[in-house]
Order: C-alpha cells, then sequence, then structure tokens
C-alpha cells in the first residue's frame, strides 16, 4: 500500500485519504451494508461515498484480496485496525514530522498515544462489535516497535547519538523466536527475566537466534 500510495500523494486529498486507503486494500467491494453492524454503517458507508468517485482510475492498484491474512493474530493487530491507524498517521503527517524533528522519544510517544478516532478508537474491524471502552490507535508496544525498528535506526544515519535512549526502551511483549532463544541459552536460570526487560536486550537475543541456534538445531 505504501507503494502504491504514497503519502504525498495520499494528502492531495485529505478528505478521501482514508476511503483511498481501504479502498484500494480491497476492504470497498461492495456497498452492501447489511454485512456490517448499525453503529458501524455510518463510517462504512461514507468510506464508500468518498472511494466511489476514485474507484474506476484506481482499479488497478488494488491488492488482491488473497494478499490478507484475516486469521490468526490479535484482535488489536487486525489488518484493518493498522490500516485505519495508518489513515490517522497520514493525515497527521505534519505534526508527526514537527514531533520526529524534536529527535525525543517522549515527544513521539505521547504523539502517538493522543492519535484517536470515532471509529477506530473502539473497534477492531469494520464488522466487529463496539468495545467496552477506548482502545489506544498506537499503543505502548508498537510504539516502541516503530522507535527502535524505525525512527531511532533514522536518527542514527542522521548523526544523533541514540544509544542512551534505544537501551531505555522498555521490552512490551514476546514471541516464540524469543521464548525459544531464551530457553536454549538460559534454561531455567532465575536470572533469565534480567536479560530480555529491554527491546535491545531482545533484538540482542534474537540476532543470537539468527546467527546460531537457527543455523545449528543441535
Amino acid at each position: 500500500l505504501a507503494q502504491r500510495l504514497p503519502v504525498a500523494s495520499l494528502r492531495k486529498n485529505p478528505e478521501d485519504l482514508e476511503a483511498i486507503l481501504f479502498g484500494v486494500a480491497g476492504f470497498l467491494t461492495a456497498p452492501d451494508l447489511a454485512a456490517y453492524r448499525e453503529e458501524s454503517r455510518g463510517y462504512v458507508r461514507n468510506l464508500w461515498d468518498r472511494w466511489w468517485p476514485h474507484r474506476d482510475e484506481m482499479q488497478r492498484l488494488l491488492l488482491p484480496a488473497k494478499l490478507w491474512r484475516l486469521g490468526g493474530a490479535r484482535p488489536l493487530n487486525h489488518p484493518q485496525r493498522r490500516l485505519g491507524a495508518l489513515a490517522i498517521l497520514a493525515k497527521q503527517w505534519p505534526a508527526f514530522m514537527k514531533a520526529v524533528s524534536r529527535r525525543q522519544t517522549e515527544h513521539i510517544h505521547d504523539f502517538f498515544l493522543d492519535l484517536s478516532h470515532p471509529f477506530w478508537s473502539l473497534h477492531y474491524t469494520l464488522t466487529s462489535e463496539a468495545a467496552a471502552s477506548e482502545m489506544a490507535i498506537i499503543g505502548d508496544s508498537r510504539i516502541g516497535d516503530i522507535l527502535a525498528n524505525v525512527l531511532l535506526p533514522y536518527f542514527l544515519a542522521e548523526g544523533t547519538d541514540v544509544w542512551p535512549a534505544y537501551e531505555k526502551l522498555p521490552a512490551r511483549l514476546t514471541n516464540r523466536r524469543l521464548e525459544t532463544g531464551a530457553t536454549r541459552l538460559f534454561g531455567a536460570d532465575p536470572r533469565r527475566p534480567q536479560f530480555t526487560k529491554t527491546i535491545a536486550q531482545q533484538q540482542g537475543l534474537l540476532q543470537i537466534y539468527e546467527d546460531f541456534c537457527l543455523q545449528d538445531n543441535s
């Protein structure tokens, strides 16, 4: 989607930006509102109405449905919710770049946490029930990933000393590769949690896992 819809082109149509993203993603293939819950129909109808004028000229850009994997992920990671977050971020791009220009992780973290949306703050997908309470558009674990894998490397390339900020980023989530690497290296050692408390430690452990564990399964 980023290749087909660069942010500069999206921002030429700020009012239609969200609809264009969902349309090119292939999530607005039919205007039948019967498949949607009553509280979602107004939002989906607005997306469809704004997508319709662009549909013919962008038909060749539509992503095939088979590219999407819509099951098996945590609800907060559903592609439609990620796409909603992307649309919000694209709309807020000048403010985002202003936060980035300050080169301070705290300001960037606060910018992400302040993002909100009348629909996506309460829904996981276009067809899901409304949640009982508002959810972060981009939560702490995702912010940590963005800082560690995108923004801090960018700052480093620009000549900023990022290590003090990088080594302080707390780890929020784990995964199968991390658990496997930690088990192989530390076993039942009670000090094991000390070595996976930060993103820097997790990424170091993943590097060891890929360099050694995946090369020799003994």
